[in-house]
């Protein structure tokens, strides 16, 4: 790992490579979900504000002690690293899943020998889509549609599942290709 990580002025994805690396290297191996793979896909365009990870695995340990070597302390459910006041990370419950859907297979890649482990951008819209579907949180549709204009997706599964999670899933289909068409006139050629 790097020890001269600066943890004062790191992004979601800087962030989310060390605590990530150092975890799986201590064999703890966890997935990136919710509004921070939000800002990795949308390359800082959106800020999430914490790092939400599940763990991997069919039993989950505490993590405290692994997440100390990094400097990080517990604080409630979240922890927090003295020189990050801008992140935080925290554990949610598992397993991986998306509304009905637990059949997830995140994206993967190796980063000095240790495997990274992200929701993809297609599983990170649908993730969004399920938050704005639930709970009505109007600001997740519109991170959805950032990842969409900023990454390609498959709208072939982002269909089927909007229209099997929701009795209203083509109206919010409508709605995401909507903002997406908007976004992507923004941007330009």
């Amino acid at each position: 790992m790097k020890s001269n990580f600066s943890y004062g002025d790191c992004t979601e994805e800087q962030l989310w490579r060390h605590v990530a690396g150092h975890l799986e290297a201590s064999g703890f191996p966890v997935v990136l979900v919710g509004g921070a793979v939000v800002s990795v896909y949308s390359r800082g365009a959106y800020r999430s504000g914490d790092l939400d990870f599940v763990q991997e695995g069919l039993y989950a340990e505490p993590l405290d002690g692994c997440l100390a070597e990094l400097g990080f302390a517990r604080r409630g459910r979240h922890f927090v690293h003295p020189d990050c006041k801008h992140l935080f990370v925290e554990f949610v419950a598992g397993p991986l899943g998306i509304g009905d859907d637990l059949d997830i297979t995140p994206t993967t890649e190796v980063e000095d020998g240790h495997t990274l482990r992200i929701l993809s951008p297609t599983d990170c819209v649908r993730d969004r889509l399920a938050s704005y579907i639930h709970f009505k949180a109007r600001d997740c549709l519109d991170q959805a549609a950032l990842v969409a204009s900023a990454q390609p997706v498959n709208w072939d599964i982002i269909e089927a599942w909007c229209l099997h999670e929701s009795t209203n899933g083509a109206a919010v289909l409508r709605e995401l290709r909507k903002l997406v068409r908007r976004l992507d006139a923004d941007a330009g050629p």
